[in-house]
């Protein structure tokens, strides 16, 4: 028992590490924005962390993680280079994509993270293509993909879900709901009493939804499939209920705009995984308030330290403009 506790314990903190650096990372990015060096566009994750951390904390490194344009979190957790990722967000050459690619378009093979695009569901099939590699060489991997909920609704999706589930393939589909599509809520996409995990679970793939600010529940639900996964069950689908605090795309908050209300940004809000989380460890005694400040101060050095990175890194050298892509 006292050994349990002390493992949940660690995870527990970790988890709360892991969320906090996110949140460093996009809230500076927030701050940052106005001084016009970051020219790509940005899609911001504060608020959805939880998913994140709780989900990456549950593959082993040499799983594979594809997303979405929203994916600084995902690669964060997943291991990949910070420095590298803001420098990319400044279109310097020493970015993860060489600066070519943006807030975006980030990857790091090194820690499994496959790649994002802004293309909605352009990585679905790619990780599914990846579970099928998994497969042909007959390794225990796991390839996961994070979706939003706008994502259900392209065609690749279907045929995504359909192809895993009949191959049985090691791939786990990961859908942050965070009720919005750009400006559109869930309730003009889709029609009222839809359940897209229950959508899920009727083209054969096992399905479940939870609670996507909550870390801990995230974590070992994932752990739990991440097993069955690897023992050869197939494909696993997880909803996880969230909310993105800032706008679409950009550093702002935009609760001025009409599509959603002050009242629903404040409800979501109080339910802040971090928040959550770290009231839960104090509460029980299992971390200090010093032990907070001290994380806390670790992760500033850190995030400042990037985008010293970023400022210094030159920028590619026009020779570079067609280097690295691809030729039919």
């Amino acid at each position: 028992m006292v050994t349990s506790v002390k493992e949940n314990t660690v995870v527990a903190v970790e988890l709360l590490r892991q969320m906090k650096r996110i949140r460093f990372v996009e809230e500076t990015i927030a701050e940052r924005y106005s001084e016009w060096k970051m020219r790509c566009p940005t899609h911001l994750c504060t608020g959805q962390e939880a998913i994140a951390a709780g989900v990456c904390l549950g593959l082993r490194d040499d799983d594979f993680v594809v997303s979405s344009h929203r994916a600084h979190g995902h690669y964060l957790a997943k291991g990949g280079d910070l420095n590298r990722m803001i420098a990319e967000i400044y279109g310097k050459s020493t970015g993860c994509s060489a600066g070519k690619g943006g807030s975006m378009h980030l990857i790091d093979k090194s820690a499994g993270f496959m790649g994002s695009t802004a293309i909605v569901g352009g990585t679905i099939a790619i990780a599914t293509g990846l579970a099928l590699s998994i497969r042909l060489h007959n390794t225990d991997q796991v390839s996961c993909v994070f979706l939003g909920d706008g994502a259900v609704e392209e065609g690749v999706f279907y045929e995504s879900l359909n192809f895993a589930a009949l191959k049985k393939l090691p791939v786990l589909f990961i859908c942050e709901n965070n009720l919005y599509s750009v400006y559109s809520p869930l309730w003009v996409r889709q029609p009222p009493g839809r359940k897209i995990s229950e959508m899920v679970e009727s083209i054969g793939v096992s399905a479940e939804q939870g609670d996507g600010n909550n870390a801990i529940e995230v974590y070992k639900k994932v752990t739990t499939a991440v097993e069955s996964i690897r023992n050869g069950s197939g494909p696993r689908f997880f909803e996880f209920a969230t909310y993105r605090w800032r706008e679409h795309c950009g550093p702002n908050f935009d609760n001025d705009i009409g599509y959603r209300t002050e009242q629903e940004f404040l409800h979501w809000e109080k339910q802040d995984p971090i928040l959550a989380l770290e009231s839960s460890l104090l509460d029980n005694n299992l971390i200090s308030q010093p032990e907070i400040e001290i994380m806390e101060a670790s992760l500033r050095r850190e995030v400042n330290e990037a985008f010293e990175y970023a400022e210094a890194s030159a920028f590619p050298e026009t020779d570079e403009a067609f280097t690295g892509l691809y030729n039919s």
